[in-house]
């Protein structure tokens, strides 16, 4: 038995995470979003009545209801604290996702908010979320911290591909991955492990609504990647994806030298 607490849990991974891992009855998985009501209804109306299965409200932007949260979750796990704490919630940036950072210049406003609620939510957001949360993860038996991270944040990605989109979003989870990195250098005399990982390019619908003009810069991208990995065929399935991801964080430990560490999800540097 081993309990996760999991953030963005609404959709794509986050969901996916609970659904796979609530189906042995004796794991605990709490999960927290910004909109309990509907995530709560779609979990009864898919995954059907999972009594190991804890919903809570939460959002990454504001540190009161993290910490509501983390008072809640006490309730719920009490001393057995928490095994796995999965960082998997984020703002995904649409603004800057299919255009080099050089075509953002004159959008100022825009630019601005957008680099704000990146870095509050991917950055600071995290950071309350581990610092509220680490009493619990001390607690636990396996005492590992799980950041889902992008592979747009690695710089030699960036510089061999020529990787011009996703800046704003770049910088904001390579901000992230050096706060793992801090935890690390903090709690990895505790014994857990703090980990980003990269979970590939995965089917989640985020670009089922792009423009023509956005679908053309994806197109780019896209072909970029190809000559990356050339057996690449397009996003992977997301219960795929989550399998392998969970398989590598079970893999990973502090002792082979994953703490703090940045890495695919095939567990090294390899992100398509």
């Amino acid at each position: 038995m081993s309990v996760y607490l999991i953030t963005g849990v609404s959709k794509g991974i986050g969901f996916e995470l609970v659904k796979q891992i609530s189906e042995d009855p004796k794991n605990v998985i709490v999960g927290l979003v910004r909109d309990k009501a509907a995530t709560v209804k779609k979990v009864a109306a898919e995954l059907g009545d999972r009594s190991n299965v804890h919903i809570l409200h939460a959002d990454l932007t504001s540190y009161a209801t993290l910490k509501q949260a983390a008072t809640d979750t006490t309730k719920i796990v009490g001393e057995r604290g928490i095994d796995y704490l999965v960082a998997n919630g984020a703002f995904p940036s649409h603004f800057d996702a299919f255009d080099p950072i050089g075509a953002l210049g004159d959008k100022v406003e825009e630019l601005e908010d957008v680099s704000s609620k990146l870095f509050k939510t991917n950055v600071v957001g995290n950071i309350h979320l581990f610092n509220l949360f680490v009493p619990l993860v001390l607690k636990g038996k396996v005492k590992k911290v799980i950041a889902i991270s992008s592979g747009h944040a690695d710089l030699d990605f960036i510089n061999d591909l020529e990787v011009e989109n996703s800046a704003l979003y770049a910088a904001s989870k390579a901000a992230m991955n050096v706060i793992v990195a801090k935890f690390n250098a903090q709690y990895k005399k505790d014994g857990v492990l703090f980990l980003s990982m990269s979970p590939g390019v995965v089917e989640v619908g985020q670009f089922d609504s792009v423009t023509p003009e956005q679908m053309q810069g994806l197109m780019g991208f896209m072909g970029k990647l190809a000559a990356y990995a050339p057996d690449f065929k397009g996003a992977t399935p997301v219960d795929e994806a989550v399998r392998t991801i969970r398989s590598t964080w079970e893999k990973a430990s502090i002792d082979s030298g994953f703490g703090g560490a940045f890495i695919s999800h095939f567990g090294n540097k390899q992100w398509i």
